[in-house]
């Protein structure tokens, strides 16, 4: 990982996560990755069909069944995305001289590198605010621009986990500034402290584009 001039790698030392799916990932390690015959590239396939998969689940279940059958599927994805994000953060605790923002920070750094293997270039903006973008994301070349708000129920979930750890009423919100299936050069994302309405502003979002 890199790390960026306005987050030091000292503060990095000191930010504490779990890695998700750790039983799995600790096989892959030990029994896997080192056997001939087996290229990790493979891995990008096979999580692309996954990836693939969950789209097509999603609007075969909208045709079939409409509005109900919308929300099963966004269910599960944001069940998904905030199980992710408690294995994540479970028995971690933020370091006293380390702010909420650059916590918030490093934790997206582990679901964009980590839970979604992606590149990224990670700041914090202000006390108030981080943003990142995407370089490269596994699903740019075979997502369509619209396949995007599927992701939008697990970074939901993984949110939600991230205000469970914080409090409820922490008021962090996100939101895609812009995307590379759409045509952007990245995907940019903000995260800030919201106030009032813009609390909602993510679920809000989603409830219009679903």
């Amino acid at each position: 990982m890199k790390y960026w001039e306005n987050r030091p790698e000292e503060s990095w030392k000191k930010f504490r996560f779990n890695q998700p799916y750790a039983a799995g990932l600790k096989r892959l390690n030990e029994e896997v990755l080192n056997k001939n015959g087996f290229d990790p590239a493979t891995l990008w396939q096979w999580g692309t069909m996954q990836a693939a998969a969950v789209i097509e689940v999603l609007k075969a279940c909208e045709k079939a069944f409409g509005r109900e059958g919308q929300q099963v599927v966004s269910g599960a994805l944001h069940r998904v995305g905030m199980d992710i994000g408690r294995q994540i953060l479970k028995g971690t605790e933020k370091p006293a001289d380390m702010s909420e923002m650059e916590f918030i920070s490093f934790y997206a750094t582990v679901i964009n590198r980590i839970v979604y293997a992606s590149l990224e270039e990670p700041r914090i903006d202000s006390n108030d605010q981080v943003s990142f973008d995407i370089t490269w994301c596994p699903h740019q070349d075979h997502y369509h621009a619209f396949d995007c708000r599927v992701q939008r129920h697990f970074v939901q979930g993984m949110m939600d986990a991230l205000k469970e750890f914080f409090g409820k009423d922490s008021g962090f919100q996100v939101r895609f500034d812009s995307t590379i299936p759409s045509g952007a050069k990245t995907c940019h994302f903000t995260i800030w402290r919201a106030e009032g309405q813009e609390k909602e502003a993510w679920a809000q979002l989603t409830e219009m584009l679903d």
